[in-house]
């Protein structure tokens, strides 16, 4: 059993649950394109949010923010961009958001 994998599947289920807390609706999990791949995808009123979810025990080798690179958020997007045209939801406003759980603490970071 991977434990690393699972520490991860469960940080997602916790920002999924606060997320829908706070009324946002999920529209799609772990979406996957040939481009990226988006943990979770929102949608909070009028805008879809493409969010990344990094859990770490601790920081100890770096922060969970600082792992969220150029090149993962240019991932994001284009298999963001994909959801949206796959779903016609195309017109739609979007942003990217990460969700860090860290040392015991979630914090949702929006439009990064």
């Amino acid at each position: 059993m991977n434990f690393t994998k699972n520490f991860g599947n469960d940080g997602e289920i916790l920002a999924k649950k606060f997320l829908e807390n706070r009324g946002l609706e999920i529209l799609a999990t772990n979406f996957h394109s040939k481009d990226g791949e988006v943990d979770l995808i929102c949608r909070d009123g009028s805008k879809i949010l493409f969010v990344e979810v990094k859990a770490r025990r601790s920081s100890k080798f770096g922060s969970a923010i600082e792992s969220v690179t150029d090149s993962k958020i240019d991932k994001i997007v284009a298999a963001g961009e994909k959801f949206l045209l796959d779903n016609s939801l195309e017109n739609f406003d979007w942003r990217v958001d990460v969700i860090t759980i860290e040392d015991g603490t979630l914090k949702w970071i929006k439009g990064i």
